[in-house]
Order: structure tokens, then sequence, then C-alpha cells
């Protein structure tokens, strides 16, 4: 038999380029991502000074009308029960503000803790494959429903199922009264607003939640089963704690979402600044007094104008504050497998 000779292949040679290029593409490289790494760090140094400057000049502009000094007003500013910067005389408590943000915040949260978390446990431990893969995008795409969709739902849903419910309550435990004798839930409520904002960030905890359990080796939930644990019992006693800090980074994420919410509280809440807890009362929320004041025919540097970043730098507060904590309960709770 005879051997066939392999066909010459003319390949051209690759030719690399050379050690120079190739380090300078590098330097190209680095200094681009270099780039778009600080930039966000100079934006939120921006960010701070503009609200710093600015609320300073809100500061100025109050010791100038109460003539008073710069510690004063600040006083007044933290532990004042009344804000009304926009009629004379003006007052610039900013405490009946976030009493409103505060209360939204935690009735959202009694909502959507429980909610996202069981929804979380479901997903990662006992749901199918095909409805985790049908389930989890739709809690995903909720995440990008307009919050004005929301805060009608709040408004003409959620508000008149709310009033017909304590109705029906009072009437059930205290039967015969006149119609007008029994409390009537306002139509503006933080209790409504909380509710919604709630639902709002289920998603956010689930999709955060499921992924932390989902992250947990796989020989921990081995280790609890062959020990004779169900899986209800292995996901309470074993997966939560392995996947504490996920889990509490998921509700430091969702709680900076509702301390930040604009549409809901303003449409749902109402828009008159009061202190109060009471979730059944209506409130202004910080936000939704930045965005009840910031029209365009608001004149720019005038004391309306200024108070916008007052109430502002109080949002970048609570939320560093909230970012701060979850970084540090998230080092503290962290599991290394």
């Amino acid at each position: 038999m005879v051997e066939q000779p392999f066909p010459s292949t003319n390949k051209v040679p690759l030719t690399l380029p050379s050690r120079t290029v190739r380090l300078w593409r590098e330097r190209i490289i680095a200094t681009l991502l270099f780039l778009a790494a600080i930039s966000s760090v100079i934006t939120t140094l921006v960010i701070i000074y503009i609200l710093f400057a600015e609320t300073m000049i809100f500061f100025e502009k109050v010791m100038e009308e109460h003539q008073e000094s710069f510690l004063e007003a600040l006083v007044e500013f933290f532990t004042g029960t009344e804000w009304s910067p926009l009629i004379q005389p003006i007052s610039i408590g900013i405490l009946p503000l976030l009493s409103g943000t505060f209360t939204t915040c935690v009735v959202g949260s009694c909502v959507a803790i429980p909610f996202g978390t069981i929804a979380a446990i479901y997903l990662s431990e006992f749901a199918p494959a095909k409805v985790r893969e049908f389930l989890k995008p739709v809690l995903e795409l909720l995440a990008g429903v307009p919050t004005v969709v929301y805060g009608y739902f709040a408004l003409l849903f959620v508000t008149p199922m709310l009033q017909k419910i304590i109705l029906e309550v009072q009437q059930f435990f205290a039967p015969g009264k006149e119609p007008w004798e029994y409390f009537e839930l306002p139509g503006f409520n933080m209790l409504g607003a909380g509710i919604v904002v709630g639902l709002m960030i289920v998603p956010y905890i689930t999709s955060l939640a499921e992924d932390a359990l989902r992250a947990v080796p796989v020989h921990l939930r081995e280790g609890s089963y062959a020990m004779g644990a169900t899986r209800l019992q292995t996901a309470i006693k074993v997966l939560m704690p392995a996947a504490t800090s996920g889990i509490v980074a998921a509700y430091i994420l969702a709680l900076s979402r509702a301390v930040g919410e604009t549409m809901i509280v303003a449409i749902a809440a109402g828009l008159q600044p009061k202190l109060t807890f009471n979730p059944l009362e209506g409130a202004a929320t910080t936000t939704a007094y930045i965005v009840s004041v910031s029209l365009g025919d608001l004149p720019h540097g005038s004391l309306e104008y200024q108070s916008i970043f007052a109430a502002g730098i109080m949002l970048f507060v609570a939320t560093l504050i909230l970012n701060v904590a979850g970084y540090f309960i998230s080092r503290r709770y962290r599991e290394v497998y």
C-alpha cells in the first residue's frame, strides 16, 4: 500500500504585535478601567459637596431670617416639630418629615421582610425547577413597574380596601353605632402607602435572599438531611444562618430603596408635614416634600429652593447609615466555606 503524502499547506505565520505595542495597549485599557472606576467616586464626592454647600446656604438664609446663630439654627433644624419653610413665620424642624419617612419604611418593612424571606426560601428549597424559572423573572419584572403605577394602586385600590376592612372590624366589635361614630381611615394615609412600598421592595429581598440561600454549599444541606432534618428545618436552622450576610444585605438594600421612594408616598401618603408615627394618619415624607416643592417656577436661590437640599441631605445621611450598618453586619456574620 502506497502511503499518500500529506497535502502541503501554505499557512501564513501568525504575527504578534511587538512587546511595546502590547504594553501600551494594556496601559490604555488599564487607564480606561481606572477612569471608569474613579468616575463613580468623583460623582459621589461632587454630590456630597453640592448637598453640603447648598445646605449651608439654607442655614445662612435661616440665620438671616431669624436673626440667630448657626448653632441655634442647627438645633431648631434637628429638634423642631414644625416644618414650614414656605410660609411666614418659617419653621425648619425636620422631625415631621423624618417621622413620615420612618413610619412608611417601618410599615413597608413589616410587609416586605416576611413575604420576601418566605418567597426566597420557597424558590430556593421547595419550588420545582420549572416553577422557579417562571416565578423569579416575574418577581424581578415587578421591580421595573413605574412607581407612579404603584402610587395610584395604593390610592385607588389599597386605601379603599383598608377603609372597608377597618370599618367592618369596628362594626363587628362595636355594633349598633351610627356610621359617623366609627373611625374612618383618611384618603391619604401612611398605612396604605407603606403597604405598597413593601410590595414594591419584595422582589429585591426575594431575588437577593434566594441567591444567598442557593450560594450555601451543598454539603451543608446533605449533612442536615443525613441527620434526619426536613427541608423546612434545613432551610430555617442551617441555610438561613449560613446565608445571614447575604440576607441582611438584601434587607438593607430594600430599606434603602424604601427610604428613597418618592411617588408612592407623594400620591398616597399626603403632602402635609406632620410629626406623627401613627400610620393611620396622613403625613409628608422627605421625598414627598422634595417632589412637591421642586417645581419649575421655584425661584433659584430662594429659601424654598435651598430647603430641598436641606431635606435631601437627611436622605443622604439615612441611606449612608443603612449602608454602613449593612456593611458591618455583613462582615460580622459572614461565613467563609
